[in-house]
């Protein structure tokens, strides 16, 4: 199965920089439900997938991805990481998303 998730540069280069950090081969993004809207991204570090999961290579490393949530909420998520003077963090750009929170952590999907 083709997975339409895309990584911008900078958010590949920091996924690779964290998995050597950690001393990990991949990670793993999966939903949570949170927040007052929902649902939350969650990137954990991970030695191997979970039985159903999709993968992105990240060369070095692997983006394994939770299938149900793929195909609830995660199809042609775009993800990028972006710093600045006070804060790095992965942005998510999912065209999935029908609402927000205020401070823009948890989202809803129908």
């Amino acid at each position: 199965m083709d997975v339409d998730i895309t990584l911008t540069d900078a958010a590949r280069a920091r996924m690779q920089q964290l998995l050597r950090e950690h001393g990990h081969a991949s990670l793993r993004l999966s939903l949570r439900r949170a927040g007052c809207s929902g649902y939350e991204y969650v990137l954990d570090f991970v030695d191997a997938p979970a039985a159903d999961d999709l993968c992105v290579q990240l060369e070095p490393g692997t983006l394994y991805i939770d299938r149900a949530d793929y195909a609830r909420a995660l199809k042609g998520l775009r993800i990028d990481f972006q710093r600045d003077l006070l804060s790095a963090a992965f942005v998510y750009d999912n065209p999935n998303k029908t609402g927000e929170c205020g401070c823009g952590l948890s989202f809803t999907v129908d």
